[in-house]
């Protein structure tokens, strides 16, 4: 079954455009990754926001452990406010197939 994932960057303002510009070079590395089904950053006024759909818990986790997130850490370092907030959903369709789920 597919997971899917939220996770909330809260950038500081003088770092904003760096923290999204090493987002976006992030993303073409992870669509590369086993599972991974989707991975689309988008943007609010205070904080950007990762929407992710994994083929399975095990794709989520070799994620989690990759490369990828890991040179996002350090790369981040000093320009967010604080650790990403991580949620990890299940879904709950409801109805059009379609469109009631990701």
């Amino acid at each position: 079954m597919s997971v899917v994932v939220v996770a909330t960057i809260v950038p500081l303002a003088e770092h904003r455009d760096a923290v999204i510009a090493t987002l976006q070079s992030a993303v073409g590395q992870v669509h590369g990754e086993d599972g991974c089904q989707l991975y689309a950053l988008h943007e609010a006024p205070d904080r950007l926001i990762m929407v992710e759909k994994w083929a399975s818990g095990e794709a989520l986790a070799a994620h989690s452990k990759g490369p990828a997130l890991a040179a996002l850490g350090a790369a981040l370092a000093g320009k967010v406010a604080g650790a990403p907030d991580v949620q990890v959903l299940q879904p709950v369709p409801a109805g059009d197939p379609g469109k009631g789920a990701l």
